[in-house]
């Protein structure tokens, strides 16, 4: 990756006292617009959205995706498949090595080991849709079809930290490829994430969802904590009173856990 590469400017919105619609709406004004200026071009459009956490930035994608889709091909495109992708490829690595029993980083994660990897996936049409295919060490696998299983196993997903702290780059890079694709081929994107890892992303429409009022940021964090823990001691028939009561029993826990 250039350490001198500066990414197109970003668009901020402020996301306070707006709806998901209204957020989406904005953002699809300046859609329409960058459409008119490339009057002709037939290439997807390609929508980077970052933002903290809290600013609802997941469900600002969905709303884009839904009001996209009336008209054109959407995808919502994650790194995570990908790291996934070259740590299964680490983990596969070392099973094949004699006396190896467990992941070893310092032996899978080489240089040369993690360019070997990358050349071992590939972003293509298969079956008449883009996906993404590990092809090597003895597999031969279509990421959308795995990903909710083989991609999911321990040996996967207890490691990608590590994996992920020595792959960035190359992620980054497969990435920019692989939306360079579809977005050719007529497919509009959607990818969400931070800046260090959608910046390489060639686009004029970049976003940044931020909130003028921060303290709104952890009162949102809460109130997620607080209902996630709530719905685990309720039934699914919950009357209102049970609700409410399982409510005050938590943020009692969680004020009592603070002091």
């Amino acid at each position: 990756i250039d350490p001198n590469f500066v990414p197109e400017p970003y668009v901020t919105i402020d996301v306070l006292g707006k709806t998901p619609d209204d957020v989406s709406d904005e953002i699809l004004g300046y859609v329409n617009k960058n459409r008119e200026s490339a009057s002709g071009d037939k290439a997807g459009s390609v929508i980077v959205l970052c933002g903290l956490s809290g600013t609802g930035k997941g469900t600002t994608v969905a709303k884009l995706s839904d009001k996209l889709s009336a008209d054109q091909k959407v995808v919502c495109w994650s790194n995570g498949n990908i790291f996934r992708s070259a740590t299964l490829l680490a983990a596969t690595w070392c099973e094949q090595q004699p006396g190896c029993a467990v992941f070893d980083a310092e032996k899978a994660l080489t240089k040369e080991n993690l360019a070997n990897f990358m050349t071992m996936l590939s972003f293509d049409k298969f079956n008449g849709k883009f996906d993404t295919r590990i092809n090597g060490l003895g597999l031969d696998l279509l990421v959308s079809e795995v990903q909710n299983t083989i991609l999911k196993q321990p040996k996967v997903s207890k490691n990608i930290p590590t994996v992920a702290q020595v792959t960035q780059g190359e992620v980054i890079k497969f990435a920019a490829e692989a939306i360079k694709i579809m977005s050719a081929d007529g497919v509009s994107i959607l990818l969400e994430g931070r800046e260090q890892t959608v910046n390489y992303v060639l686009t004029p429409l970049r976003f940044t969802l931020t909130l003028s009022d921060e303290t709104l940021i952890g009162k949102r964090r809460a109130a997620q904590r607080l209902m996630a823990a709530a719905l685990n001691s309720l039934e699914e028939d919950a009357s209102e009173d049970k609700v409410k009561d399982a409510l005050v029993n938590e943020l009692a826990k969680m004020l009592e856990a603070e002091n």
